[in-house]
């Protein structure tokens, strides 16, 4: 049996993982525990085989940030995953999963421009959020070896049912609008099914390095809003010819690009040995709506 002790109480992707993983009670022991007020530290690690660390401060400031708010970034995202992995290390644990983000490699490209990440590509983060992963990531290689395995996880956009960020804005657009602007992009995708049964790999297979994981398809962010009011029987006519506004609105708030840029991954990185990709981007779809 592989005993995980998943660091981050009830954030959406560690409780969606530790659901999925207690279908095999006979496999998998899942314990959750707070990182907020420090308590934590006492806890003897020994026990566990794998440490999977979703604990940090997802990036929601869409302008200047102040200091004291960049340095919290770096005190949660840096500082907080290097200070666990050393604990974890110390007290004998086998291996240690990251939830790094795609965010390591800048911002989206604005809209009519692809930006393709392939394995060759570097690291070039955008703002502190992505600069604070980059930095742990550096800080958790180092600690790296034979008898501790770290495994970095990159992956883009997660949705599902529940999900923040992005995900639930374009929910929104689906269930009240009626007409849509059609943008020409892609961009890759991970749907929360797909990433538990990928980090159900990760630990059975004992995985270390970075992986990429993403969904079989890319996706569009206009058909998907058609298809998201689909799945609630609502119907959305795509409009063509609104791409020189949107560009036009670009030059003034980063939510455009974030919403109708490119950013994708290579398909051939994200190819691991076994299959994880459960879903198509259709059910999960249906599954995020239901």
């Amino acid at each position: 049996m592989k005993r995980i002790l998943i660091t981050g109480a009830n954030s959406y992707v560690g409780t969606s993982v530790e659901t999925y993983l207690r279908q095999w009670p006979d496999k998998y022991y899942v314990e959750t525990i707070d990182m907020i007020d420090g308590s934590w530290r006492n806890k003897d690690f020994s026990s566990f085989d794998v440490v999977y660390h979703v604990a940090g401060i997802a990036h929601s400031d869409n302008g200047k940030i102040s200091k004291e708010k960049e340095r919290l970034y770096y005190s949660v995202n840096t500082d907080l995953t290097v200070e666990t992995a050393k604990k974890a290390k110390a007290d004998g644990v086998k291996q240690f999963i990251f939830m790094s983000s795609a965010i390591v490699y800048g911002n989206s490209a604005p809209i009519g421009k692809k930006k393709l990440i392939t394995k060759d590509t570097s690291v070039s983060p955008a703002n502190c959020y992505g600069d604070s992963k980059v930095q742990a990531e550096i800080g958790l290689n180092k600690l790296g070896d034979s008898n501790f395995k770290v495994c970095i996880l990159r992956p883009p956009m997660i949705y599902g049912k529940g999900s923040k960020g992005n995900f639930p804005v374009l929910e929104k657009f689906a269930m009240k609008l009626k007409f849509f602007p059609y943008v020409k992009n892609e961009r890759s995708m991970l749907y929360i099914g797909n990433l538990a049964e990928f980090m159900r790999l990760m630990i059975e297979n004992e995985e270390c390095g970075v992986f990429w994981p993403q969904n079989a398809e890319y996706s569009n962010t206009s058909e998907l809003v058609r298809e998201i009011a689909a799945a609630h029987g609502r119907k959305i006519v795509l409009v063509h010819g609104f791409t020189w506004l949107l560009k036009l609105m670009s030059r003034f708030t980063g939510l455009v690009n974030k919403a109708f840029g490119n950013l994708s991954y290579d398909k051939s990185m994200s190819i691991y040995r076994e299959g994880y990709t459960l879903y198509s981007l259709n059910e999960s779809l249906e599954l995020a709506e239901k």
